[in-house]
């Protein structure tokens, strides 16, 4: 009977509980679904309508043949659970596992660069450390994300995954204690070439969202970032998931005008000129004349450490130009009637407080240019425009000279040139001399500020027969579909002069590198004929000109009878340098560069004979002039240097050599080659006849 009462007992009293417990739920199931039912309703409303934004895949920037510029690329970033159950689970740590992981991960991911090149850092910064101080805390303060490696690929994530230790843990997923995050990033495959041109993109921090700040990147954003989509909350019986309303549309690939390999041979002349220079900064520009396409842009700068790279664009903003201002004014002239003729004289006799040092005193328009008279073209501008000076502005506004470019590249200036009115912007009176001493100025390239970009694009245009074609870096536009649109050329103004115009005018430039006294004498090359004018001009630092300093200017284009290229490049240096032996330079080595890969629409091989020109033979100890006459058909031939006979001690002079030969020579002698450059030696380091020191190195300087 006392079990009997005991088991009724317990029965009663769990039969109680379920009924409590009943009551109880029904009562919270009638509260919640009736009483609280506007408040859950509106909750489960402001749930489901809440929306997240899809952000949209970003689109390539790819160069003129399609290359990738600039593309997204998915990484991971590896990262370590040490409070990861199934590593908790066993309280004793194989030591020599994490020993042997911290090996591995000390070999493939060291957690500072180059640590076995500096032992003396290895116990600091060694993953050995690094494991050993986290897996000594206590179970539930080591990290759930102890980052292994950032940014690598899915081929890092399974080698890591392979390591010692790691490769114990079977599974995938959250059943292993090393996991990846998925990050996009964008990337750069040619590096810093072309820096400020393409352009980077940041993060902002606000909406998470990635926008170019700079270059193309900047410029086209609203074309490559695409268009977000919309996702919604939706409730399914497992729950509340998103659901795309609006899918998010990629952006668009931009193909942009460059050439990688004129980029890569710009950038290299470019700096080339700036270190032998001792220049502050240079920039420089290649453009196709008939197109309009600037096939190669670069900027090098001198930074703190002494070295040059990639800086400000200064392509595109606005300097006092100099002299290559001239050629812009004589076609004015031209065009309105103020000279007929190429060989129409002036007096260049002293005038507006400017004097000519070049005899003769009177010179016609090739002289003019050719020897970059400053009087000279300020008297022919004044024969239009000394009695009403403010309409020189309104000529050059007549041509298109201050409208934006669009050319694609960010941070864009228009040309500055004050106009000559007969008062100031507070209504106070300007004499007319004064007025005509600043008209005189701005022909002949001072007293304005014009980007190179512009100045270069009225050359092309000169080149271009007066066709005024807009510079552009953007060629066409891929959009998500593979459908593409490609931008036609488009013009600032159909002309800007006549033809004939046009024909006088680069008649006149051809004189300054051809003409007995140019200023560019320089820049001649019998390969290609290169023509352009030179410029210099003092910078203006704390508001007065730095006479200290000189910015070199060369503006041409190339070859002059059928022009394919223009190309403009501004130096800054001391004032010991010139515009012949700088940025000319650049221009020069350019073409003869792109002349000898036969991108000027000729044969690069001398087997081409219809060019009249006769080869060029680099010195060789394999094969005599004669052997490779007779081998190509060829009856003339020039000879530049032959190999000298040297002492095997003594360095022998290879200036004048061709590479090969060159380290052949120098090779065998004991001593490391380093070149710079390409084409025959042209400078080399250690002194011709000096003693070998055995594992010397020896730079040598190579120019085509």
């Amino acid at each position: 009977m006392a079990s009997r009462q005991t088991v009724n007992f317990r029965y009663a009293l769990i039969t109680v509980i379920f009924l409590a417990f009943g009551i109880a739920l029904a009562v919270k199931l009638f509260h919640t679904t009736v009483v609280e039912a506007p408040a859950w309703n509106e909750r489960a409303k402001k749930e489901l309508s809440r929306t997240t934004v899809i952000a949209p895949e970003r689109g390539n920037l790819l160069a003129s043949n399609g290359n990738i510029l600039a593309c997204n690329l998915k990484v991971y970033d590896i990262k370590l659970d040490l409070r990861h159950n199934r590593v908790i689970s066993n309280p004793d740590i194989p030591w020599a596992k994490v020993d042997s992981l911290a090996d591995s991960l000390d070999y493939y991911f060291p957690r500072v660069k180059n640590l076995k090149q500096h032992p003396d850092t290895f116990a600091k910064y060694s993953w050995h450390t690094k494991l050993k101080q986290e897996f000594e805390k206590d179970a539930d303060k080591r990290p759930r994300a102890l980052t292994i490696a950032r940014k690598k690929t899915l081929e890092d994530f399974e080698q890591v995954r392979n390591f010692p230790y790691l490769k114990d843990f079977k599974g995938s997923g959250f059943r292993i204690p090393v996991y990846k995050e998925e990050k996009n990033v964008r990337i750069y495959p040619y590096g810093r070439m072309a820096y400020r041109s393409i352009g980077r993109v940041n993060e902002n921090r606000e909406t998470g969202e990635f926008h170019g700040y700079s270059g193309l990147e900047k410029d086209l954003d609203t074309l490559l970032y695409g268009i977000p989509g919309e996702a919604k909350k939706v409730a399914l019986t497992s729950g509340i998931s998103n659901w795309v309303a609006q899918p998010a549309v990629r952006g668009y690939d931009i193909q942009t005008t460059i050439d990688i390999d004129m980029q890569d041979m710009l950038e290299e002349e470019l700096y080339n000129i700036c270190r032998d220079a001792h220049a502050e900064w240079g920039t420089a520009i290649l453009m196709e004349v008939a197109t309009g396409e600037i096939k190669a842009i670069s900027n090098i700068e001198l930074l703190d450490d002494g070295t040059y790279g990639e800086a400000l664009n200064r392509a595109v903003l606005p300097f006092e130009p100099g002299s290559v201002m001239k050629p812009i004014s004589l076609m004015i002239a031209f065009e309105d009637g103020l000279v007929k003729s190429v060989h129409d004289r002036v007096d260049c006799s002293p005038f507006q407080r400017t004097k000519d040092p070049h005899a003769p005193g009177v010179k016609d328009m090739k002289q003019v240019i050719e020897m970059s008279s400053n009087t000279g073209i300020s008297r022919v501008i004044f024969r239009g425009y000394a009695n009403k000076p403010e309409a020189f502005y309104d000529r050059l506004d007549s041509i298109g000279f201050f409208e934006p470019m669009h050319s694609g590249i960010a941070g864009e200036c228009t040309p500055r040139i004050r106009k000559l009115l007969p008062y100031d912007s507070k209504g106070n009176n300007i004499t007319m001399t004064a007025r005509h001493l600043d008209l005189a100025r701005q022909a002949y390239g001072y007293n304005t500020e014009i980007p190179p970009l512009y100045t270069l694009s009225i050359y092309n245009a000169i080149a271009n027969g007066g066709k005024y074609v807009r510079p552009h870096l953007v060629s066409r536009l891929i959009s998500e579909d593979g459908r593409d649109s490609i931008l036609p050329v488009s013009y600032i103004r159909d002309r800007i002069c006549s033809e004939e115009t046009a024909s006088k005018v680069r008649e006149c430039i051809r004189e300054v590198v051809w003409g007995n006294h140019g200023t560019a004498r320089l820049v001649r090359d019998d390969r290609v004929e290169v023509v352009g004018k030179t410029g210099t001009a003092y910078p203006v630092e704390h508001g007065v000109y730095n006479t200290a300093k000189r910015r070199y200017a060369f503006a041409g284009f190339f070859p002059y009878n059928n022009p394919k290229y223009s190309c403009m490049a501004l130096v800054l240096s001391g004032a010991g340098n010139s515009a012949n032996r700088t940025s000319g330079q650049v221009v020069k080595n350019m073409a003869v560069k792109m002349f000898s890969r036969g991108m000027l629409n000729n044969k690069s091989t001398y087997t081409d004979k219809s060019s009249g020109s006769v080869p060029v033979y680099m010195a060789s100890e394999k094969y005599s002039p004669s052997e490779v006459s007779r081998h190509l058909g060829i009856k003339n031939h020039k000879r530049i240097k032959s190999p000298e006979t040297y002492a095997s001690n003594l360095v022998p002079d290879v200036i004048g050599l061709d590479a090969p030969t060159a380290v052949m020579m120098l090779e065998k002698r004991g001593i490391d080659v380093s070149l710079k450059g390409s084409g025959r030696v042209v400078a080399q380091s250690l002194p011709v006849g000096s003693p070998i020191t055995p594992g010397s190195t020896i730079t040598l300087s190579l120019r085509i």
